[in-house]
């Protein structure tokens, strides 16, 4: 008897152990996404700059390879095309037409609604206050998907774009590439997986 319990007991204390080298610390699961990042921007065979060079260019990225990292939110961004029209105003509400792309930088997976969901894009509502930029959903994949809630990351780049409708055929909208930490991202999603993604954002002024 005392044999058997001895036994139940080990069997119960490596089960323990297993279940224990299985669970990843926050801080651990930090560094997986850092390691991502890393191997992600590596893979891509992009270009990093500093947000001093970032304004020495005017706030603008250059060719389709530098992105420049904002320390304070600890996003990537590369601005495409700076987009028609004026920046979103102090105090100013808004609706904001959306299409992107969105890859998971840990498993690949993706969603987007440039290609199969041309008429029927994600729309935001933003307000400005200030240096702070707040918005929700109110229509769209990324409603469906994630909810009214707008990540942080995405409102990153309206301090550095126009936001306007095209009023001639030369005009084109804003448009950005983002790689944004799980702590800028979506809060049912990233910030509660520790995911890190890569979006492909353009920004239009609604009607």
């Amino acid at each position: 008897m005392r044999k058997t319990i001895f036994t139940f007991l080990a069997l119960a204390a490596l089960l323990t152990m297993g279940a224990c080298n299985d669970y990843e610390t926050y801080g651990e699961l930090k560094e997986k996404e850092r390691d991502n990042i890393e191997k992600f921007i590596s893979d891509s065979s992009y270009v990093i700059i500093g947000e001093d060079q970032f304004r020495e260019q005017g706030n603008l990225t250059v060719g389709d390879k530098q992105f420049v990292y904002l320390s304070k939110s600890g996003v990537y961004m590369q601005i495409v095309r700076q987009g028609c029209g004026e920046k979103i105003k102090d105090g100013e509400s808004l609706s904001v037409i959306c299409r992107f792309e969105e890859v998971s930088i840990q498993d690949t997976a993706r969603m987007q609604n440039t290609r199969y969901y041309v008429f029927d894009p994600d729309i935001m509502n933003v307000t400005r206050n200030g240096s702070t930029y707040s918005a929700t959903f109110v229509s769209g994949l990324m409603l469906s998907a994630y909810g009214a809630t707008v990540p942080e990351g995405w409102l990153v780049p309206l301090q550095y774009v126009n936001v306007g409708r095209p009023m001639s055929p030369d005009d084109e909208i804003a448009r950005v590439k983002l790689i944004v930490p799980h702590s800028q991202g979506t809060t049912n999603n990233a910030k509660a997986n520790v995911r890190p993604y890569y979006y492909d954002i353009t920004f239009q002024r609604g009607r």
